[in-house]
């Protein structure tokens, strides 16, 4: 597994980036690449795109070493810097013109916090103090703009200015609701990779305090952030997250079941919890990763594959049966997790099984990278990108860095 993973990530996910992404003309990387391999090179330029090529090259180099990947996540470190850091009003824009010329300007959380975690991988993989002053600046950014102090968590999006939106949505497909389980796991595993950053270069001193001015409110933030998962999005009668809230928790939208947030949870707050250390706050932790990847479970085809997300409400019982890429990348991680910390090994057969199915139906072996998905009837979709604003080398590529680091 950890041998094919390595060829894959290197070969096949990697090497279609550096071929076919990288903007010549225009700095950065192109903006979409659509299913059937057809290039928009005047597609918009979106922050989660770079952020996400930022992380994933950076951690890249950090595991393997290859200067090849360091020079592309430098050239994403600095198109970042350069172009989406708003010089006025601090935080990234949304998304960018082809040229690099702001377009959407308002300020989404979620993208922000990918920054943070692109920049804060850049450096942990290389020491550069730059990339992490801006991660810390960065956080400081959502902690003073994003944090409800009266109900606890963070809210979604603002204007340019930090002022409310009406449209608060990730993207068409989201409920408009001013909190969500979504962002929520996106600012937990930035923090999570700023504090492991900011420990593993400025290590504690010998009495154990913190020897980076910013750790111990980082450390903070990310121990709050669990409290809110535990707390407040996860549902303690089905184990499976709530996607959408009001700002004093209570639900919002249909109820939903999202098999690959529920897994992609289970291992990323545990992470958290073995980074910040908390040895009481793990022992709490731990039998809930358990369950919430259990109850993920439930997605799981007799292939080995896993569906993305059921309807779930009294009214309204349906399935979203197409199988994502991102869902079966997480789910591989999610269940070696359980594996490796719990000896489960039923869990390793449903990593093995579902890492088959993306083996026999979601890599593009010619052309390079992973198809978006199948259709619940097999059908290939060559509809959706095969890069682009959602469809970056970040599922994948951390599927495989993550297999073959907990295997080292």
């Amino acid at each position: 597994m950890k041998q094919e993973m390595t060829q894959i990530l290197q070969e096949n996910i990697l090497k279609f980036w550096m071929d076919n992404m990288i903007d010549h003309q225009h700095g950065g990387f192109y903006g979409r690449i659509s299913g059937d391999g057809t290039l928009h090179p005047t597609a918009c330029k979106g922050a989660i795109l770079n952020a996400r090529i930022l992380w994933t090259f950076s951690a890249a180099y950090r595991v393997l070493r290859k200067r090849d990947y360091l020079q592309v996540a430098e050239r994403a470190k600095q198109y970042l810097i350069d172009h989406f850091i708003d010089r006025e009003y601090g935080g990234v824009f949304w998304s960018l013109n082809y040229d690099g010329t702001p377009a959407d300007t308002k300020k989404q959380f979620y993208a922000i916090a990918f920054a943070i975690y692109g920049l804060s991988e850049f450096a942990r993989a290389t020491s550069d103090p730059e990339a992490l002053q801006y991660a810390v600046s960065l956080f400081q950014i959502i902690e003073t703009h994003a944090l409800d102090h009266q109900w606890g968590g963070y809210i979604e999006a603002t204007t340019r200015s930090w002022q409310s939106i009406d449209d608060m949505r990730l993207s068409q497909h989201d409920a408009n609701y001013p909190k969500s389980q979504n962002t929520h796991l996106h600012i937990l595993e930035a923090y999570t990779n700023l504090y492991r950053t900011l420990t593993e270069i400025y290590p504690p001193l010998a009495c154990g305090t913190p020897s980076h001015p910013q750790a111990a409110c980082v450390a903070e933030a990310l121990r709050n952030i669990i409290c809110i998962f535990k707390d407040k999005i996860l549902n303690r009668h089905t184990y499976h997250l709530d996607l959408f809230f009001n700002n004093d928790w209570t639900l919002g939208g249909s109820q939903i079941e999202s098999y690959g947030h529920d897994i992609e949870c289970s291992w990323l707050i545990h992470e958290a919890a073995l980074v910040l250390g908390d040895k009481p706050l793990l022992q709490e932790i731990e039998p809930l990763v358990e369950k919430i990847a259990r109850a993920s479970e439930k997605g799981l085809n007799p292939d080995g594959s896993m569906i993305h997300e059921a309807q779930v409400s009294p009214s309204n019982a349906s399935a979203d049966r197409d199988l994502h890429w991102w869902v079966q990348a997480e789910a591989i991680v999610g269940f070696f997790n359980i594996y490796q910390h719990f000896d489960d090994k039923a869990a390793l057969k449903k990593a093995l099984r579902c890492w088959q199915y993306v083996k026999d139906n979601l890599i593009d072996y010619k052309n390079g990278e992973w198809y978006w998905s199948r259709y619940a009837d097999g059908k290939l979709n060559t509809t959706d990108d095969k890069a682009g604003f959602w469809k970056c080398p970040y599922h994948n590529g951390r599927m495989c860095l993550e297999i073959i680091q907990r295997q080292a």
